[in-house]
């Protein structure tokens, strides 16, 4: 029993001990909790305040503002008034200069009309008569002009505009947010052009794009804060900007920031890549025996020296038939295809600059390729082939040159199907190597990365892994083309 008591006494101990740890942790936890809306209380009073009193201060502009222009607006009425009474009375002096002169004229006639002498009459009426008759027959000599259009003038206060104006003053806010439009962004090998859209856009007074290049890392906070590997282009007054002068093949990320007085916010990040490097054929590097096109995207074999034999094998001694591409790659994601046509014999890959010019590409440790030998299809590097699954009707074969994340993968481009993928070190910038014993093959270069090979990084492992297992399967020595 004293036993059972002892357990029991240790076992409620330690269950009110942990118990009692939780709850002063949990305790602790609301008081930091506390602490914090306590802070988050001063700062709305502290925020609040300021606003406030930027409030009375801008209303305080707004109403000199309207007190200087009431009196610039009166001293102009008044000094109007000024003008118009001075015309009206010198107008009126004109007019009772005249009234006076009329008045002594009447008098005078009214006076010779009284003379009962006629020899009087006759000498003093003459010369009222002519007077009175004039002044009759022209009454402006005796009423003055007077131009009632100066004296009331079309004057109105409309403050109509202004009214609606003041109505709508609100408290400004930062703007919403803008969203770039991933589906209207477009972009060249070292160029991309970013769209974007935003509600608030009368508000915005200007953007700010920033971007850089994509690393992987997908903690876009983190990334956002690391300020010193963003390109900011700052001032933007259109929802739209081409940045120039990037990578070829590279994933860049931006963000677009909103701008107005009263702060700034900004978009989702947009993942963007720049297209592949465009090249062609170099025509310094292509066999005698073949034909280039001249815009140097397609080559053909000289079929006139084929008799019996279409075996690659009966050409070893003469050399590769084959030419490379007029670049040489040392980073960036890169994408091109070649349409195969009716050819059945040719090797497609890339080879570093020190590759032998003499012997067929994949056959040292310079160059890697995907080749078809009449029937077979194989991977072939450092002599090393490996036999691939591919359709007899594989008529174009996309080239993924991922340099930076060292892998060169094959695609049926048609069918969308992965064919191949090697890992490979680069240590040096390698070219785009191009070989055919038949028909003719064309280049189609500068593409950007389809979706069907631009995987997302939790396919990146997978694949990686198919292609260790792919790996493992190489048979050294084997003849794919005997």
């Amino acid at each position: 029993f004293t036993a059972h008591n002892n357990r029991n006494y240790i076992h409620l101990y330690q269950t009110l001990e942990n118990n009692l740890t939780n709850l002063v942790k949990r305790n602790s936890e609301l008081e930091n909790q506390m602490a914090k809306l306590i802070q988050i209380c001063q700062q709305v009073e502290v925020n609040t305040a300021m606003h406030e009193a930027k409030l009375v201060e801008e209303c305080d502009e707004l109403v000199e503002i309207i007190r200087q222009r009431k009196q610039i607006i009166a001293v102009k009425i008044k000094e109007s008034k000024v003008m118009k009474l001075r015309k009206l009375a010198q107008q009126m002096a004109n007019c009772r200069q005249c009234l006076e002169r009329s008045r002594a004229l009447i008098t005078q006639a009214e006076h010779s009309l009284k003379e009962n002498d006629h020899a009087r009459f006759l000498q003093t009426a003459r010369n009222v008569a002519e007077r009175v008759a004039m002044a009759t027959a022209s009454s402006q000599v005796l009423i003055p002009d007077v131009n009632l259009n100066e004296a009331f003038d079309n004057f109105a206060l409309d403050f109509s505009r202004e009214k609606k104006i003041l109505e709508g003053l609100d408290y400004l806010t930062a703007p919403s947010p803008p969203s770039i439009r991933d589906e209207l962004c477009t972009a060249s090998h070292d160029t991309i052009t970013v769209h974007w859209t935003s509600e608030d856009e009368f508000s915005v007074t200007s953007y700010e794009l920033q971007y850089t290049i994509y690393t992987g890392q997908t903690n876009f906070i983190s990334l956002y804060n690391s300020v010193d590997s963003w390109m900011i282009v700052p001032n933007i007054k259109q929802n739209h900007y081409t940045v120039h002068g990037l990578q070829s093949g590279t994933r860049y990320v931006f963000f677009v920031k909103a701008i107005n007085q009263a702060g700034s916010r900004n978009s989702d990040p947009a993942r963007l890549k720049t297209n592949s490097q465009p090249f062609k054929l170099d025509p310094k590097t292509a066999h005698k025996k073949l034909r280039l096109s001249n815009d140097c995207l397609t080559m053909e074999k000289d079929e006139s020296s084929l008799k019996k034999s279409h075996t690659p094998e009966r050409f070893s001694s003469t050399g590769s038939y084959g030419a490379a591409g007029n670049v040489f790659i040392d980073s960036g994601c890169h994408y091109w295809e070649v349409l195969l046509g009716a050819s059945t014999w040719y090797a497609v890959g890339v080879a570093y600059k020190s590759a032998p010019k003499n012997e067929w590409s994949g056959k040292n440790s310079s160059s890697w390729v995907f080749s078809r030998c009449n029937n077979n299809f194989m991977v072939r590097h450092n002599g090393k082939e490996m036999l691939v699954e591919a359709s007899h009707q594989l008529r174009r074969l996309g080239v993924l040159l991922d340099y930076d994340n060292n892998s060169l993968s094959f695609y049926d481009a048609m069918n969308s199907q992965h064919l191949h993928t090697f890992e490979v070190s680069f240590l040096l910038p390698v070219a785009p190597t191009f070989m055919i014993w038949n028909k003719s093959v064309m280049i189609l270069s500068g593409l950007p990365v389809p979706d069907f090979v631009d995987c997302p990084e939790e396919h990146q492992e997978g694949m990686m892994t198919l292609c260790r297992q792919q790996e493992s399967s190489y048979v050294s020595g084997m003849k794919g083309c005997h």
